[in-house]
């Protein structure tokens, strides 16, 4: 187990020397158009061991459908007037390389080593870059990230327990040299499946090399830290019953199954600030009425009348800081809405105006003054070491819609072409 998970690591990376398949017909024959700019059999042989080489084993469909999506970004930016410079698309090159850890020039001589010709690779790129400038100036100028979406996912992380162990089961499908395609095919139709525990055990027992087969893949309790960092985050953005996408490793395709993952919440995670408002009455029966006139919290200054006004009390609180009673009454309310808590000789009236997760009132800095001075309200609020910045959060939520622009606005350029075969 410790020798294949240390292989995920390893598929982040370049693997050479993969064979890609011989094609005996005419290389450079069109096999098919998009918008009658042709892709010929060598430049999907070539895409077809570039891709394998990248550590995704493709067949000629997949290959055909990586250069259509290619042409189609080309013929974008052409649209656009985009052009990619000599010195933008060795920029590009470069950059690619680097995740290899590499310059361009090695990593162009090591694919030429695996029978990837340099032109396979710049093209790949130079599509890359022209899609880039797409993006900036089409689809960019119309993202834009809200406060509010901000606050929403900096909640939900928040509240998201913070992993630190799984319990997977695994299957590994052996791909010696010239069966990798079989390997990966194989995986794929499993994890396509969506199988259940006992399906994927059973799957495990029929075709996985690993000494857990016999036990239908499954592991013992593991440590999220003691797995490589690059396999870490595919399994906690897995739920609870759902299995990866085929992860290839020298000589093997990978699929693991969570069964089940652990984690704790931050401290202070469930700890809530609550701003609310209070008025004394004489009795129940004027508080319940003068509650139910009551629209929202800035209308209770309005709904009590000038004279009573000044003896609303209006603060914000930790829960834990908050009168039993009425901290009983507003943990089933709504924000602006108003209820009473009744002491027999007088009621208050309490309004809800805001709540919020303390760790968030905490990053935000925007816990409200309080009509009440020194109530140690930030004092009471947890730290909040290990929360996202805020600016970060919004860059990644701006990365997120933007992906999502870029690839529905490729869905509508394949709807839009016209593709087709000789």
């Amino acid at each position: 187990m410790r020798h294949i998970l240390s292989s995920v690591a390893i598929a982040a990376t370049l693997i050479f020397g993969a064979a890609g398949p011989t094609v005996a017909q005419n290389p450079f024959a069109p096999v098919i158009y998009i918008n009658d700019k042709a892709v010929t059999r060598y430049e999907v042989e070539q895409r077809m061991k570039f891709m394998q080489i990248l550590g995704s084993p493709a067949d000629q469909a997949e290959a055909e459908d990586a250069l259509i999506n290619d042409r189609l970004r080309i013929y974008a930016a052409q649209q656009l007037g985009i052009e990619v410079t000599d010195q933008g698309l060795q920029a590009g090159l470069e950059e690619f390389a680097s995740r290899a850890r590499m310059s361009a020039a090695e990593f162009t001589a090591a694919l030429e080593k695996s029978g990837v010709e340099p032109q396979a690779y710049r093209d790949f790129v130079k599509a890359g870059v022209a899609w880039r400038g797409v993006i900036r100036q089409r689809l960019l100028p119309q993202i834009s990230v809200s406060d509010a979406e901000v606050d929403q996912e900096m909640k939900r992380q928040i509240e998201t327990p913070i992993i630190s162990r799984v319990l997977l089961s695994e299957l590994i499908i052996p791909a010696p040299e010239g069966q990798e395609e079989a390997a990966m095919n194989r995986a794929r139709a499993i994890a396509a499946s969506q199988p259940n525990e006992a399906q994927f055990a059973a799957a495990a027992r029929k075709y996985s090399a690993a000494g857990s087969a016999s036990s239908g893949g499954r592991l013992n309790w593991i440590g999220l830290d003691n797995l490589p960092p690059a396999l870490r985050p595919v399994l906690t953005n897995l739920s609870t019953g759902q299995i990866t996408q085929p992860l290839t490793v020298p000589g093997a395709v990978v699929l693991f199954y969570l069964r089940d993952k652990q984690g704790n919440l931050r401290p202070g995670a469930k700890e809530q600030v609550l701003e609310y408002m209070t008025l004394r009455m004489p009795s129940a029966t004027e508080a319940t009425q003068l509650a139910a006139r009551v629209r929202n919290c800035d209308d209770l200054y309005v709904q009590a009348g000038s004279d009573a006004a000044p003896m609303v009390n209006r603060q914000t609180q930790s829960q834990n800081a908050i009168p039993a009673l009425i901290a009983t009454r507003l943990a089933s309310m709504d924000d602006d809405e108003a209820g009473i808590v009744n002491y027999g000789n007088a009621a208050d009236v309490v309004v809800l105006c805001s709540r919020q997760p303390a760790l968030l009132a905490r990053a935000q800095q925007d816990v409200p003054t309080t009509a009440l001075p020194d109530d140690g309200v930030e004092a009471a609020l947890p730290d909040t070491q290990g929360i996202p910045n805020r600016e970060v959060l919004r860059e990644d939520i701006y990365s997120r819609k933007a992906n999502a622009a870029a690839d529905a606005y490729l869905a509508e350029l394949r709807a839009d072409a016209i593709i087709r075969r000789p």
